[in-house]
């Protein structure tokens, strides 16, 4: 699997990879995918209390995995699952109004889904995300 490019960014990323043995992001010929980012600060891993602080920094972390991985970040987003505890208006109109700040120009596919429970205790938001690189 050398074509595979895995990539963790300094701080929670490469906790995590150290500890829970994955990646933030993988590049696969000019795709970049990114493994689910929360709300957590990426060079402590606290998490924010309040759901739209959690969302704008899920935001943020996705961006900090892109460019980790090489890519330019949000611009080259295609595709984006996001997950949530709870699911509600107020989650929703968060990652609405991300959207808007994030990708600008165009309106990647999205699925948001409800879950019970996320990896970690004080974890209210996932978002994972696909790019398109054409660098590669």
């Amino acid at each position: 699997m050398s074509h595979l490019q895995y990539s963790s960014y300094p701080g929670v990323g490469e906790r995590n990879r150290k500890q829970f043995k994955y990646s933030q992001a993988v590049r696969v010929d000019n795709r970049i995918e990114c493994a689910g980012q929360g709300g957590w600060d990426p060079k402590t891993g606290e998490f924010y209390k309040e759901i739209n602080a959690q969302i704008d920094q899920a935001f943020k972390n996705v961006e900090l995995a892109l460019k980790d991985a090489g890519g330019k970040g949000w611009s080259q987003v295609y595709r984006v699952n996001s997950y949530h505890v709870p699911i509600n208006n107020e989650a929703i109109e968060a990652m609405v109004r991300n959207f808007k700040q994030w990708v600008p120009d165009h309106e990647p596919i999205w699925t948001c889904v409800g879950v019970t429970r996320l990896g970690e205790d004080d974890m209210r938001v996932e978002i994972e995300v696909v790019g398109h690189d054409p660098k590669a």
